[in-house]
């Protein structure tokens, strides 16, 4: 299979470029570089399955140039702004690196008569909701820039699915962490105690509680939803059962780092900045109905994540 991962020099992105070429798929990776590095995939460079391409999503001649050139059997597209807080002064961010480039690709698969599509989603497509976040869910309102692109995307998704006769899968992603991460909360704590092992500022009020799940674990999850669902619009939430609270990151940071005795600092508010979800949960009997699970608890994924970043 000639497969195209966008964004595949990206954090999530490099991890199934891994999990692909070991299953013998042909890979090439489009990335800008923006956000994912060449470091990412150095160990890929010269694997006979893998060619590297830099080059941005929102050139959209140069991209068919790419889609006439490789003839792709199946787009995985995992390129987009993954740093929420970064689009919240500047929305046009989201606009382009997580709609527009959504955009070009389906229009790209159309005119190159590509018809399999896999599209990493995000659970910010439900808004803040008390309820379990189900697929079955029926209002949909993002409270984020992000949000808002990935739902828009998705809404392209689907007319472009029945227009164009592609099958596609829609993947809803929770808070990811591992090998190779960027960003996000594990990244602030363990900068803030280099900087201050005596002191730990948390935004908001430490009681933000979501689900964390494993890089390998979810990546495993995209190939198996995409190998196993059949109809023609697929829609799965990936997830694990157990979600972890900000302060309990923090303590798990703390006591990797083996810092004691860490005064914690919180800034106060039920969010950490505009358009954060604090509290979610999926609703995972669809995929595991599917015959999926993950094998890592969300503590065990925030605990691994934390080592590898500290060992790196």
């Amino acid at each position: 299979m000639k497969t195209l991962i966008t964004g595949g020099a990206g954090f999530i992105g490099s991890h199934l470029a891994d999990l692909l070429v070991s299953e013998n798929y042909d890979v090439v990776a489009v990335d800008n570089l923006s956000l994912g590095t060449k470091k990412n995939i150095r160990h890929l460079a010269c694997h006979k399955r893998f060619k590297f391409i830099k080059e941005d999503l929102l050139h959209i001649d140069k991209l068919k140039d790419i889609f006439q050139k490789n003839r792709f059997d199946v787009v995985f597209h995992l390129a987009a702004n993954s740093d929420i807080a970064e689009s919240e002064s500047n929305p046009e961010i989201d606009l382009n690196n997580t709609f527009m480039t959504t955009y070009n690709v389906l229009e790209c698969c159309r005119l190159f008569h590509v018809d399999k599509f896999v599209f990493a989603s995000s659970s910010a497509v439900y808004g803040d909701s008390d309820e379990d976040l189900s697929e079955k869910s029926c209002t949909l309102c993002p409270i984020s820039y992000y949000g808002a692109g990935k739902l828009a995307a998705e809404s392209f998704i689907s007319a472009y699915s029945f227009m164009n006769n592609i099958r596609s899968w829609i993947i809803r992603f929770p808070n990811v962490v591992g090998e190779r991460i960027t960003h996000g909360v594990i990244h602030d704590f363990i900068k803030k105690l280099k900087n201050n092992p005596k002191q730990l500022e948390i935004l908001g009020d430490g009681n933000q509680k979501k689900p964390y799940m494993y890089v390998k674990d979810l990546v495993e999850a995209i190939l198996f939803i995409y190998q196993s669902a059949k109809e023609r619009l697929n829609y799965y939430n990936v997830g694990v059962k157990d979600e972890t609270t900000v302060t309990e990151i923090a303590k798990i940071v703390c006591k990797e780092m083996k810092f004691k005795n860490v005064k914690f600092k919180y800034t106060g508010g039920t969010t950490g900045w505009r358009g954060d979800v604090p509290f979610y949960q999926y609703d995972l009997k669809k995929i595991n109905s599917l015959g999926w699970e993950a094998k890592y608890s969300s503590t065990e994924a925030i605990k691994l994540a934390v080592r590898s970043i500290l060992n790196k």
